[in-house]
């Protein structure tokens, strides 16, 4: 029988028999616990007795038993092991096809194949997803849906295991995207890595800031450093490992804070407005390129929503705009350092801005701005 995937309504699993995920972080981990939806075997193993313990606890997998026979294996170990991974997998298991999702994939493709290793059945992969916190205890089945899965193939790949992998992504909810590993660790240098950087030395600056300048922070500032929270151990060794395209793009952006600062230092010379407002504006052009909900490029309209601090308020919000017919794209909440309420900031489609708002404000709902995004 096959199994069903309760991930995607309506859909086949496609991944069948035994998969063994190496490293049950979050990644790993949330790996397991999407397979084990679709009643996959699953089988855990870690360095880490506890990581271990924790993973299987919550559901994730089960233990290795000496029988087990993998079809395929996933490792989920920090950058700076997982060449010897990935080498060790493949010498165990030599009918198994072996995937890992570190995030960068130059790296340890070169170290394996400087030591002369078989990498007919490997394949490295790196699902765009994740969270601020990491561990086994944050994993989540639903992280990978809606994100690119780029997957590294060469002109050796066995079409059936570039297919296996990509079965994998697809099971999960992701969207499989081919890319060699040079391609694939200048691209996360500039939409990943760099923005881990920058909020980091953002947020950095909030350490000696006085209090009565932090309880003015607004949204724009926690959006602009969410990521900050992310864990140095993890991150030295990422920023490490693909070091020379980071470098790149930090190079570039310090000519452009050069630049920009260079023009607030004499903002009435001549020139300097222009260099201020086509940086803004270079920015716009930018934020558009980015793909939205569905990997759309698209454009919403937002309205804000004040919403009372108390239970059940979010709930009958998102009825009433349900009863409306509206669906939101996109929402994000704000809550008030001195105030008994929040704002809702929600996306909808254009053109269904006007009717989300006369229908809520009929409905007694106190609508703070509306705005084109």
């Amino acid at each position: 029988m096959t199994a069903r995937d309760p991930l995607v309504p309506g859909r086949t699993a496609r991944i069948s028999g035994t998969v063994r995920i190496v490293g049950a972080g979050l990644l790993g981990a949330s790996i397991g616990h999407a397979l084990r939806a679709n009643d996959v075997d699953v089988v855990l193993t870690d360095t880490s007795p506890t990581q271990l313990r924790l993973a299987i606890d919550y559901g994730a997998g089960r233990a290795e038993t000496p029988d087990d026979a993998p079809r395929l294996i996933v490792v989920a170990v920090p950058p700076d092991v997982t060449a010897d991974v990935v080498q060790a997998e493949l010498e165990r298991y030599p009918d198994a096809v072996v995937t890992d999702v570190a995030s960068v994939k130059l790296g340890p493709l070169a170290e394996l194949r400087a030591r002369g290793v078989d990498l007919t059945h490997y394949i490295g992969s790196h699902p765009m997803a994740g969270r601020e916190r990491g561990g086994a205890i944050s994993a989540r089945a639903d992280i990978f849906i809606g994100r690119p899965w780029v997957v590294c193939r060469d002109g050796e790949t066995p079409a059936a295991d570039l297919a296996l992998v990509e079965d994998l992504a697809l099971d999960l909810g992701a969207t499989p995207i081919e890319m060699t590993p040079d391609q694939h660790d200048r691209s996360v240098a500039l939409v990943s890595h760099v923005p881990q950087v920058v909020a980091s030395l953002l947020a950095s600056r909030f350490v000696d800031a006085p209090d009565e300048s932090l309880r003015l922070a607004g949204q724009g500032v926690r959006d602009t450093t969410r990521i900050a929270h992310s864990a140095p151990e993890l991150w030295v060794q990422i920023l490490g490992a693909n070091a020379a395209p980071v470098v790149d793009v930090l190079d570039a952006l310090a000519a452009d804070l050069t630049s920009f600062a260079e023009a607030l230092r004499a903002p009435d010379a001549s020139g300097a407005r222009r260099t201020l407002a086509d940086s803004i504006r270079r920015g716009n052009e930018g934020v558009e390129r980015l793909p939205g909900k569905h990997g759309q490029n698209r454009r919403f309209e937002t309205l804000v929503v004040l919403v009372g601090d108390t239970p059940g308020q979010l709930g009958r919000l998102f009825g009433d705009l349900g009863e409306l017919g509206i669906n939101i794209e996109e929402v994000r909440l704000e809550h008030s350092p001195s105030a008994q309420f929040g704002l809702a900031e929600l996306s909808v489609i254009p053109g269904a801005l006007r009717a989300a708002t006369e229908g809520l404000e009929q409905r007694g709902w106190r609508i703070a701005s509306t705005t084109n995004d």
